[in-house]
């Protein structure tokens, strides 16, 4: 069964404009299907986070949130499947599988809860038979070393903090599709 309603806009289109930044991966491409290892183990997934590099940011970038958010779940709010803050400004990669970890293996860095619940990366598994989801990671380049927000703040929360903070922003849209 395919859910039968709109496409919802892209979030940043609706936010701000920003400057933006280059945000590549070895693992997902922008606009093509992830492969399966990066899907939720309810739908046969591995639940890794995908290899994210960055580069061309602002110089005066303080540190980096990274979030991977679902605007085609059907929620009425979308889903949010990662949100790693407080990323120093240091780093400019994530290997694969970072985001198994609430930190990522990174100093002062942490994930808030996801819509799962857990304070780790958490994978697509749209409903199966609707159509292609969109997976927007997005990099944000942020004005201050830490965000004000703590792992219980929830991903809405810390995404308001964003709009507030966010020098620029890198994204990539790989899709996922769960055929059944």
């Amino acid at each position: 069964m395919t859910l039968d309603r709109p496409t919802p806009p892209d979030p940043y289109d609706v936010l701000p404009p920003v400057p933006g930044f280059t945000l590549t991966s070895t693992d997902v491409q922008d606009g093509v299907q992830m492969p399966v290892e990066f899907a939720h183990p309810a739908v046969g997934g591995q639940n890794l986070s995908p290899q994210l590099a960055w580069s061309g940011f602002p110089a005066e970038t303080r540190s980096f949130a990274v979030t991977c958010y679902d605007p085609d779940a059907p929620t009425g709010s979308g889903f949010w499947h990662w949100v790693l803050v407080n990323v120093p400004a240091s780093v400019t990669e994530l290997p694969r599988g970072a985001g198994s970890t609430s930190s990522a293996g990174l100093p002062g860095a942490f994930s808030v809860r996801n819509d799962y619940g857990e304070s780790t990366y958490g994978g697509s598994a749209p409903p199966a038979g609707d159509r292609p989801h969109r997976y927007v990671f997005a990099v944000h380049a942020l004005d201050v070393e830490k965000l004000d927000v703590t792992p219980d703040t929830s991903a809405a929360a810390v995404g308001f903090n964003l709009t507030f903070h966010t020098l620029a922003r890198a994204v990539i849209r790989p899709t996922y599709q769960v055929q059944g």
